[in-house]
């Protein structure tokens, strides 16, 4: 079985030696997907002028979702190809929005769920990232 990897031009590179996602067979993993934007900035996050950060699960939530479709549209698949995620929030106070804007793309049908809490993400900016297993045969 051969492999391939790719770093997707116009999302935000990885902040490591990863690639976005993974061709392995007929299966494409999707490396830990946050709401980090092209230009370092993150989706769902707002300072105010004193300093302030206001932090929203939801922006983030479909920020992620929206960056895994982009990431899987880069090989030919979308999320309707999705077999599993992994979700990582650092607060489980935050699973109600989480799951609110989880249910505007995916229903029973979709793909199987984990979600964990996590004690921090890379930023502390991130509330959320996951990571995701798709089937697309060649």
């Amino acid at each position: 079985m051969s492999s391939t990897s790719k770093v997707v031009a116009g999302k935000a590179k990885p902040r490591g030696a990863f690639p976005h996602v993974k061709r392995a067979g007929d299966f494409l993993f999707i490396s830990g997907t946050s709401s980090r934007l092209p230009d370092n900035s993150f989706a769902g996050v707002d300072v105010d002028e004193m300093g302030t950060t206001n932090l929203d699960i939801k922006v983030q939530t479909r920020a992620v979702i929206e960056n895994m479709r982009d990431i899987l549209k880069s090989v030919g698949a979308d999320l309707n190809d999705l077999v599993e995620i992994s979700t990582f929030l650092v607060n489980m106070n935050d699973f109600g929005g989480y799951n609110q804007v989880y249910a505007d793309f995916f229903d029973y049908d979709g793909p199987t769920r984990t979600t964990v809490a996590v004690h921090q993400l890379p930023h502390p900016h991130l509330l959320i990232e996951c990571k995701a297993v798709a089937y697309k045969p060649i």
